[in-house]
């Protein structure tokens, strides 16, 4: 909201600077954008009087004339305006007067008439007002006045960026109440003889949607001159409040708007059929706005209705067939209170956006409107002259806000500030603001003002102590904390380590919706029921995950469709199983999934161009396992899942306990997700992979250690990890190390058999081990291999 400086003093005028008061507005909560001058910096100019205007006898289009400006002798002065008529008073640029852009008046001759001067227009002296010629003062301008002391020009206009819920500041009334809280300065409203019916002039009025118009009223006004002028005080005031003249209703609606931010409209009575209804749009309806535009009336939209037709948006814009012309004679004044719901939205689903509609979405004084009432009658009255009848009222008081009573304790006042204001200043603080208070036994009760709409809760009054209080005098304490061990167990790994190793192993974290497409998802868990929500963003994510599968599968189908060859990623998040034993019918269980497409590496001249692989993907599992030092703990077996291609799949366990899956994606699912390529994923439980084994630390044997690698035959369908498994457990402490690092099939192994090559380690602590040790411990595993696996050994 923009404002004058000099009008805001005309109702409180602390003894501060502009500077100052600019501060202090800003540092209350009302932000102050910009502080600009209500004209260009120019001296010289005064108030003149066209004492004489003749024709320029050398051009038609300049006029010789002779200005008095209170000095002895007249002042000759060629000008071009075409305004320009003897008794006009103008502003007059004397010899050495300099005007903005550094314009030196200096004598001159136009045509061969000397000129001692220039009458000036609006836009010379950097006002922004259009004219078409130079500017007509108020008869009664004293001759000879500085212009600038005239016309107030050293003004400032402060423009303020309200919060929408300091509509209470959007006139001239809330900012100076804000201005006097602040400095303790008498506010001084403006006053004016209240205005009686002179005539008997009724009109009708009857609202249909009490909730959303509690209270209406309306005033006819007859014989009023529409084409007297504006004032000049008035339309200097609305200039600086960035609202243009257009004629003096208009203008007198707009100024009360500006002065104690209540919004008013005025109807030509003649054209009006009937009495006035407040209701709603029917959807049907067609309306001709003021600015031309026809719109039809939505029917979630209050409107103001004669007997036949709507007439006006309610609270956002007048209608165009019954607005005030220069041939209107007799007018409806209407003031109003809409709740802010009823208008909110309303004037930007329709491309509009006004200053009722946004005073009336924020919220206005519901106990305004005849106060209102009464001085736009007055200055109608004053300006245009006419005869005015009774207001009549339609209300429903049981629709009207009412002030808020709420306590504010003094404990919860400290604890909020962190400082401890006296009880006498908050006391009086609150009752600066307008608000009613009480204070016993540590506790205010407070009934706020009708104003003040947006207090409701203790914070909104603490915060008001605060911002009156001033932050600045809330001294700046750092808080006091003990330093205390963080509760928790080294064993348990932070997730942010399994994210660090994935992302350097080239994944990217992806983050997906909870919601997936039903469809999608019953393709990947067919014989799984999932929680279908009841009122879903879309069609398509209708039902809450199963598994991480579904979002990432269709991330890499996004993915490839836009030309990314090879995809990396990985994704940690809740699944929703339905389960009736959960307090809230569904088991939520955080996962983490990856998925892999496309080549293992990028493109290189020293690497060969290959496709991933069920190997590449279980690589980086088991790199994530490795962080829990507790390798020994996981193993993995041959499974099947619906998603998973049959013979590439393999379950997840850790210490015999399926945690999740890790597979080749089902050729059948492909094609929906839209995937090119063969796709690797997997999927396992968070709280089963992020415990980790504690170090223990343990002697470094000082015996030399003994390798033996032996080479067993098995059959091609008993895993290598099985066999592992028992040479572990036959080996016992003297086994430190075992190894696969060789399996074969092909010449010299039978059909249906593998060969698998097995280093092994053996050492003690306490002794070097001896050959027959050795062999003895060599012995057992093969024994137990052949007993356990009808392994053989190879030559």
């Amino acid at each position: 909201m923009k404002f004058s400086e000099s009008w805001l003093r005309e109702w409180v005028n602390p003894q501060v600077s502009r500077d100052e008061l600019s501060h202090q507005i800003t540092m209350a909560g009302l932000e102050v954008d910009g502080v600009d001058g209500v004209a260009a910096e120019f001296s010289g100019v005064v108030v003149g009087e066209v004492v004489e205007c003749g024709q320029h006898p050398d051009a038609d289009k300049l006029r010789v004339t002779k200005i008095n400006v209170g000095e002895d002798e007249l002042i000759d002065i060629v000008c071009g305006a075409p305004n320009c008529r003897q008794g006009l008073k103008v502003a007059v640029a004397m010899v050495g007067a300099v005007l903005p852009g550094d314009f030196k008046i200096k004598k001159a001759k136009l045509r061969g008439q000397p000129s001692f001067g220039m009458l000036c227009s609006y836009g010379e002296l950097g006002i922004d007002i259009e004219s078409d010629g130079i500017i007509e003062l108020p008869l009664d301008a004293p001759i000879g006045t500085d212009v600038r002391e005239y016309l107030d020009l050293n003004d400032a206009i402060i423009d303020v960026d309200l919060t929408a819920n300091r509509a209470d500041c959007l006139g001239m009334v809330g900012l100076a109440r804000e201005v006097g809280v602040l400095n303790r300065a008498e506010v001084t409203e403006p006053s004016w003889q209240a205005v009686e019916a002179s005539i008997d002039a009724p009109v009708s009025i009857e609202v249909k949607a009490p909730e959303a118009c509690g209270r209406y009223l309306g005033r006819v006004v007859k014989n009023v001159d529409v084409k007297a002028p504006t004032p000049l005080w008035m339309q200097e005031k609305l200039r600086r409040s960035g609202i243009r003249s257009i004629d003096p209703i208009v203008d007198i609606t707009n100024y009360v708007l500006i002065e104690f931010g209540q919004p008013m409209h005025a109807f030509d009575l003649a054209t009006l059929d009937g009495g006035i209804t407040v209701r709603y749009g029917s959807g049907e309806e067609k309306l001709t706005l003021l600015d031309g535009n026809e719109i039809t009336v939505p029917s979630n939209t209050l409107v103001i209705a004669d007997d036949n037709k709507p007439v006006a948006l309610a609270g956002v814009f007048g209608g165009e067939a019954t607005g005030v012309t220069t041939e209107t004679k007799d007018i409806l004044l209407e003031c109003a209170f809409f709740a802010p719901l009823a208008i909110l939205g309303k004037a930007r689903s329709l491309g509009l956006h006004t200053d009722s509609s946004h005073r009336f979405e924020r919220g206005v004084d519901p106990e305004l409107q005849h106060k209102v009432m009464d001085r736009a009658t007055r200055l109608v009255l004053d300006i245009c002259g006419g005869e005015a009848g009774q207001v009549v009222e339609a209300v429903s008081q049981d629709h009207l806000p009412k002030a808020a009573n709420i306590q504010l304790r003094r404990e919860k006042l400290d604890k909020k500030l962190g400082h401890h204001i006296p009880d006498a200043d908050v006391t009086e603080i609150l009752e600066r603001l307008g608000f009613s208070v009480a204070f016993e036994q540590g506790v205010w009760n407070v009934t706020t003002a009708t104003y003040r709409f947006d207090m409701a809760i203790e914070e909104d009054l603490i915060e008001e102590v605060a911002r009156i209080y001033g932050y600045n005098n809330i001294p700046n304490i750092a808080p006091v904390a003990a330093l205390n061990m963080s509760d928790h167990k080294e064993a348990d790994m932070p997730l942010k380590r399994v994210r660090d190793l994935l992302v350097a192993r080239g994944f990217q974290e992806a983050i997906t919706y909870s919601f997936v497409d039903p469809k999608l998802q019953a393709l990947v868990h067919p014989e799984q029921e999932a929680m279908v929500l009841p009122n879903p963003i879309s069609v398509e994510m209708s039902a809450m995950r199963l598994s991480m599968f579904t979002g990432l599968l269709a991330a890499v189908g996004h993915n490839q469709s836009r030309q990314q060859g090879r995809v990396r990623l990985f994704e940690s998040g809740l699944r929703f199983i339905p389960d009736e034993q959960a307090d809230s019918g569904v088991r939520q269980q955080a996962m983490l999934g990856a998925v892999i497409s496309g080549n293992q590496n990028d493109e290189h001249w020293s690497m060969e161009s290959k496709t991933v692989d069920f190997f590449d993907l279980k690589g980086d599992l088991e790199a994530i396992m490795g962080l829990t030092a507790a390798d020994s703990e996981f193993s993995f077996r041959a499974a099947s899942h619906p998603a998973l291609h049959p013979g590439q799949c393999a379950e997840i366990l850790r210490n015999n306990r399926v945690i999740g899956h890790i597979g080749a994606l089902h050729p059948s699912l492909e094609k929906p997700f839209g995937l090119n390529g063969k796709t690797i994923v997997f999927e396992l439980e968070l709280d089963a992979l992020l415990q980790s084994s504690l170090p223990l630390a343990q002697a470094v044997s000082k015996f030399p250690a003994n390798r033996r690698d032996i080479a067993v035959a098995v059959d091609e369908n008993i895993s290598a990890t099985d066999v592992m498994n028992l040479i572990r457990k036959v080996g016992e402490n003297q086994l430190v190390g075992l190894n696969l690092f060789d399996v074969y099939q092909g010449k010299g192994v039978e059909s249906g058999k593998k060969s698998l090559a097995i280093a092994l380690t053996l050492q003690d602590i306490t002794r070097t081990l001896e050959e027959k040790d050795i062999t003895e411990t060599m012995d057992s595993v093969v024994s137990a291999l052949k007993t356990e696996f009808n392994a053989s050994l190879r030559d």
